[in-house]
């Protein structure tokens, strides 16, 4: 089978999904992972012709695409901080806004000029840990998640590195249980919780809700703050008077979230906002 005549033949059952050019985008990206080719083989080379042995797996995924599901679950990796991250239906997609939790949290370790203790609470793909493990040399990071298959996903992250002083320690514990797993002072709380709204599912595109798991997602309409709380509880216990935590918030509730922490007794929160100009993450610190 000619491969312009694939993607011809693929795309639309993609735009029942998504706009045109986003499905014509996802059945590109998924032939040049599967066949290594570039996104205008097809035009260059119009009489390209698919092995043989490769159809199968390129129809395998196209079906599960024309399902609904993420393709980063169907390539079985997604790019986060410049670096590949594996996903899978027990972890959610990590989003760019996410990104710059990282890069406020390497700024810090920066600044620190010394060796630091970072936890990272709901790490989920492990995204937020490895990258501060990988981009910190020297720091200690302890990651923490309720559940053991994203665990295990997480902790088979680069694998060439999973042994190395740098690797992050991978633990069961549940936030809302008050991390009782977790000892030890840390200088940096990093966390990104569920945070999303039951009412707010009408907004989201089904590929979110019937894929990505609604653990790692939402939280009651009449309790949106309730992984706050805890964070905010687990931080008393296990944070250095002088350290800082950053956390990923619903852009609707950043005041709310903010007033959480001040209440809790830290002296100095603000709300940062994302690339999208959102409010996205609540700093603390300076504990009373």
């Amino acid at each position: 089978m000619l491969l312009a005549e694939f993607i011809r033949e693929s795309v639309p059952a993609l735009e029942k999904l998504y706009p045109s050019p986003e499905a014509r985008g996802l059945v590109l990206m998924l032939c040049e992972e599967r066949l290594g080719v570039r996104s205008y083989t097809h035009i260059v080379e119009p009489l390209f012709e698919i092995p043989e042995a490769a159809l199968p797996g390129l129809k395998a995924g196209m079906s599960r695409l024309a399902a609904g599901e993420p393709i980063q679950y169907v390539l079985g990796y997604t790019e986060f901080c410049g670096r590949k991250f594996k996903v899978g239906p027990s972890v959610l997609i990590p989003r760019p806004e996410t990104g710059q939790l990282v890069d406020e949290a390497l700024k810090l370790l920066a600044a620190m000029g010394r060796p630091a203790k970072v936890l990272d609470l709901c790490t989920g793909s492990g995204c937020i840990a490895w990258s501060v493990a990988l981009g910190a040399p020297g720091v200690s990071v302890i990651a923490a998640d309720i559940s053991e298959p994203a665990l295990a996903l997480a902790r088979s992250q680069f694998e060439d590195v999973s042994s190395g002083a740098n690797a992050p320690e991978f633990v069961c514990s549940d936030l809302l249980g008050g991390c009782r797993e977790i000892c030890g002072c840390f200088d940096l709380l990093l966390s990104n919780p569920p945070y999303v709204m039951e009412k707010e599912k009408a907004a989201m595109r089904r590929n979110v809700l019937d894929h990505e798991p609604g653990i790692a997602l939402f939280v009651p309409d009449d309790d949106p703050l309730l992984f706050y709380r805890a964070l905010a509880s687990v931080s008393l216990r296990l944070l250095d008077s002088s350290g800082t935590g950053i956390v990923e918030i619903n852009e609707a509730l950043g005041p709310e979230t903010a007033a959480v922490f001040e209440t809790a007794g830290y002296k100095k929160t603000e709300i940062l906002r994302d690339i999208f100009g959102k409010d996205r993450f609540v700093r603390f610190s300076s504990r009373v």
